[in-house]
C-alpha cells in the first residue's frame, strides 16, 4: 500500500513537470515564430522606408533576437528559474568576467556589425575586397557578413575582421575604371594609332563616354615597343553586361582595329651581336 502511494506521488510529480515542460516548450515555439514573423515584416517595412536592404535586414535581425531573448526569460519564469537567474545576476562578479572573456569575439563581431550597419561602407550587391577575399555582398548578419565570390563560393567573414582590415568597394559610386597596355612597333604613326584606339574603344558596348570617356597615353619606352596605356570606365549599376565581358570586347576591338590599319605589335625582340667575327653555335 505504501509503495503504491509512493508511485502515485511520483507520477503526480512527473505529470506536473510534463505540463510545465510542455507549456515552456510551447511558449518558446510561439516566441520563435513571433521572432521570425516580426523580423520578416519589419525588414520589408524598413526596406520601403529606408531604401537600404543592408541596414534594414540587420535591424530586423536584432529585433528578432530581442524577441527570442524575451521568450527565454518567459520560459525561465514558467519553469521557476527566475530566482536562480536573479542570484546569478546578483553574484555575476568573476563569472561575468570569465564569460565576457570567453565570448569576447562574439561581442566584438556583434558591435562591429552594428557599426557596419550604420556606417554602411557597402550595400547588398556591392563588389568588395576584404583582406584578399573578393565577392558580392549578400547580407550583413549579427556576427558575420556573407559574400559570394566570382566562382560561386559563399564566404562568411566575421564583422570584426571587416572593421579591422582595409575594405575595397569597387561599386559604391557606380563607376569603375579598367585599363590595358598595347605595345606598338617603333617607327609607327603614333598619333594615328592613338586616335584609332580612342575611336575604336568608344564603340564597345558598356564603355562610358562624356566625362568618363576613354583615355590613351604613352607610358613606357620598352625594349621592343612603345607602350600605350588605354583606360576606360564602366557603369557598375548596369548589370546587363559584366565588366569582364566589356574589358574583353574592348581589347579585341582595339587589337582588331590596329591590325586592320597595318600597325605592328611585336613581341619582345632579342638582338644578338658577334664581336669576334666567328659563327655562333646553335643547337
Amino acid at each position: 500500500m505504501e509503495d503504491f502511494e509512493i508511485l502515485s506521488m511520483d507520477w503526480s510529480t512527473i505529470q506536473h513537470w510534463l505540463i510545465i515542460g510542455g507549456l515552456a516548450l510551447g511558449t518558446f515555439l510561439i516566441f520563435l515564430y513571433l521572432a521570425r514573423k516580426s523580423r520578416t515584416l519589419l525588414s520589408r517595412r524598413l526596406i520601403k522606408r529606408m531604401d537600404d536592404d543592408l541596414l534594414a535586414n540587420f535591424l530586423a535581425g536584432v529585433f528578432g533576437s530581442i524577441v527570442i531573448l524575451i521568450g527565454l526569460l518567459v520560459v525561465f519564469r514558467i519553469i521557476g528559474l527566475t530566482g536562480v537567474i536573479s542570484g546569478m545576476l546578483a553574484g555575476a562578479g568573476i563569472s561575468a568576467f570569465i564569460i565576457g572573456f570567453a565570448l569576447k569575439d562574439i561581442g566584438e563581431n556583434f558591435l562591429a556589425g552594428i557599426i557596419l550597419a550604420f556606417k554602411r561602407p557597402f550595400r547588398v550587391g556591392d563588389i568588395v575586397d576584404i583582406n584578399g577575399m573578393r565577392g558580392q555582398v549578400l547580407t550583413l548578419n549579427l556576427r558575420d557578413t556573407q559574400i559570394k565570390t566570382g566562382d560561386g563560393k559563399d564566404v562568411f567573414i566575421p564583422n570584426g575582421m571587416i572593421l579591422k582590415n582595409p575594405l575595397i568597394n569597387y561599386t559604391i559610386d557606380g563607376f569603375l575604371r579598367y585599363d590595358f597596355i598595347i605595345g606598338l612597333d617603333y617607327g609607327s604613326d603614333y598619333d594615328s594609332a592613338v586616335d584609332l584606339i580612342k575611336s575604336s574603344i568608344i564603340r564597345v558596348e558598356g564603355v562610358l563616354s562624356g566625362i568618363k570617356e576613354p583615355e590613351v597615353w604613352v607610358v613606357d619606352l620598352a625594349e621592343s615597343t612603345l607602350n600605350i596605356q588605354v583606360t576606360f570606365w564602366v557603369d557598375t549599376f548596369e548589370r546587363s553586361i559584366s565588366d569582364a565581358v566589356v574589358k574583353s570586347k574592348a581589347i579585341l576591338e582595339v587589337l582588331t582595329a590596329l591590325e586592320k590599319a597595318g600597325f605592328i605589335m611585336p613581341a619582345r625582340i632579342v638582338e644578338l651581336k658577334n664581336h669576334q667575327g666567328k659563327a655562333l653555335k646553335t643547337s
